[in-house]
């Protein structure tokens, strides 16, 4: 274990904690998490001045599950954070470092999705709460005794929070905790108003400094695609269609899905193979050397199964999901590009990772532009070039060595030239589309291809990828003089679409023909309403309830 992973095991983690930073390919700890987690695990209040994208996260979620007990019930750690897309990225952390830790659970408190469920899991003795303060607000005033066993606080980008107007909110929560608490204040400034935090929450804290630096990939070409989680292996398929690659390694987070994406390439007719944890180091060996010598073009690997991997064929690195961190990413993605050579590394995001391609970016210095995903006409021109330029080397010296045999297979069929060579070719493409109609029929459009990328609905309940697609489905397209509205109660909420309906037309003075589609999803129903007046509308429609809950009814923004 100490071997697996490095310096993490000199810093006194739980061993528990150490088995999952190996499964997830972690090696030695960053500076901000050699300095931090002896400090967080001796009990000592701190101040960590330090950016998103050096670790931060992993710095005070390792030492504090280290120091968490499952077998009690109850709420034991808080972590603030200033937004939805932070509190989800920190909880899916938490969730990520505890894998090896049973009956720990993990809640991620914030606005925009009901409250009941939220308060049912802190009840049910989740021992980490990750929150945004308005929402953790709105459940103290359910229940004031929410916090009352709590033992360890951070705030997490701090500096952030203050600029968001959450500093009466903060006083509420520190008064809502036990005054015997650890606390830890993470800022990437340290301004005079959290400095006042600090000296009136936290007891002789230590204070730690980190410079950010910025990790270059200058000779690797980068882009990303914006892509829905349920289509990730669809985008897969469609990239690989135009893109003109030597070998490539797609990295994913699982085990399981390196497998279950090596299968579907291979099933498409690539020369693809998995490579995880799982894998024996003899065959790990075979496959390594089936990529170098061609007889693998495609590798799929989490990233602690390709450590040490250096294939010189390697042209492409395709990031199926998204890395932990973006020292992660830039460790991926230097798997092309080597000695001088140039390579091109793609990255899938969904909607909820927007804030990472950010730190990313950051991190490297170096923006990652955006792609389209392939259109059926791009996929059509690939194919036909990859045929022309198998068949070209061909052609030169055919006629001399087959030119009787052409002959004669013409007359005794009694076709034309063309028509044989036609068959031949039906044949040798193994049934492949290769009009227009049929690659559009074989490969229908994913949604967000060809269009702008799937946005982030500004007031969506932010939901992980395992509960399946339904809120994901693209709009259906506007009729003219209409606009979409949006409401946070769904199905989950016993709201139907007649609900909806007979509200909107008692309150909003609106006849049946004045309103549009209504398409009621689990956690959120969107509304077709006139566009003219709209405002006015709203305003009307503003303290109506629906089954005894807030319509909140607001423009829907697509763009």
């Amino acid at each position: 274990m100490t071997q697996e992973t490095g310096g993490f095991a000199a810093l006194g983690l739980n061993s528990n904690i150490l088995a999952a930073l190996t499964a997830v390919g972690y090696e030695e700890p960053s500076p901000i998490q050699a300095q931090a987690i002896p400090v967080i695990l001796s009990g000592q209040d701190m101040i960590g001045q330090a950016q998103t994208g050096t670790g931060k996260t992993a710095a005070f979620a390792l030492p504090i599950l280290s120091k968490i007990d499952p077998a009690k019930k109850e709420p034991q750690a808080l972590i603030l954070a200033p937004t939805r897309e932070l509190a989800l990225q920190v909880a899916t952390a938490f969730e990520t470092y505890s894998k090896q830790m049973p009956g720990l659970n993990v809640v991620a408190v914030y606005g925009g999705a009901p409250m009941g469920p939220q308060l049912k899991a802190i009840r049910q003795g989740a021992q980490v709460i990750v929150a945004t303060p308005g929402r953790l607000v709105d459940h103290l005033r359910r229940d004031e005794k929410v916090l009352s066993t709590i033992q360890y606080l951070v705030l997490d980008e701090a500096d952030e929070m203050l600029k968001l107007g959450f500093m009466d909110d903060l006083e509420v929560i520190f008064e809502a905790m036990p005054a015997s608490r650890q606390s830890v204040l993470f800022s990437a400034t340290l301004p005079h108003s959290i400095r006042a935090i600090a000296e009136k929450h936290l007891r002789d804290p230590q204070h730690i400094k980190i410079a950010s630096k910025t990790q270059t990939v200058t000779a690797i070409e980068q882009a990303h695609l914006m892509v829905h989680a349920d289509q990730k292996h669809a985008a897969v398929l469609r990239l690989l269609e135009v893109e003109e690659f030597d070998a490539l390694i797609g990295f994913v987070r699982t085990k399981q899905a390196t497998l279950d994406l090596a299968a579907a390439l291979e099933a498409k007719g690539y020369k693809a193979a998995a490579l995880n944890g799982d894998i024996a180091q003899n065959q790990r060996e075979r496959v390594i050397e089936s990529l170098k010598d061609g007889r693998l073009d495609i590798v799929i690997a989490t990233d602690v199964a390709a450590r040490g991997l250096d294939v010189p064929r390697i042209t492409h690195v395709m990031n199926v999901d998204m890395p932990y961190d973006p020292e992660s990413y830039v460790h991926r993605i230097g798997r092309t590009g080597r000695a001088g050579r140039t390579g091109r590394a793609l990255l899938l995001v969904t909607p909820r990772e927007r804030r990472m391609l950010q730190v990313i970016e950051r991190v490297t210095g170096q923006k990652v532009g955006e792609v389209k995903l392939p259109d059926a006409q791009q996929v059509l021109d690939a194919r036909i070039k990859k045929l022309t330029n198998s068949l070209a080397p061909l052609v030169a010296d055919a006629e001399a060595s087959h030119g009787d045999l052409l002959d004669r297979l013409t007359a005794d069929i009694g076709c034309s030239p063309r028509a044989l060579a036609a068959a031949l070719l039906r044949k040798a493409t193994n049934g492949q589309a290769l009009t227009l109609a049929e690659v559009q029929r074989d490969q229908p459009l994913v949604p967000g291809s060809g269009s702008s990328a799937p946005r982030e609905r500004s007031e969506r309940s932010e939901r992980p990828d395992r509960e399946g697609s339904r809120e994901r489905r693209a709009p259906v397209p506007l009729a003219e003089g209409r606009a979409r509205c949006r409401t946070a109660l769904g199905a989950r909420d016993g709201i139907a679409a007649k609900n909806l309906l007979g509200a909107i037309l008692n309150e909003g003075g609106l006849t049946r023909e004045d309103i549009g589609r209504i398409q009621v999803r689990e956690s959120f129903s969107l509304v077709e309403l006139p566009e003219e007046g709209l405002d006015r509308l709203l305003g009307k429609l503003k303290d109506t309830r629906v089954g005894g809950k807030p319509l909140k009814l607001r423009r829907y923004r697509e763009d």
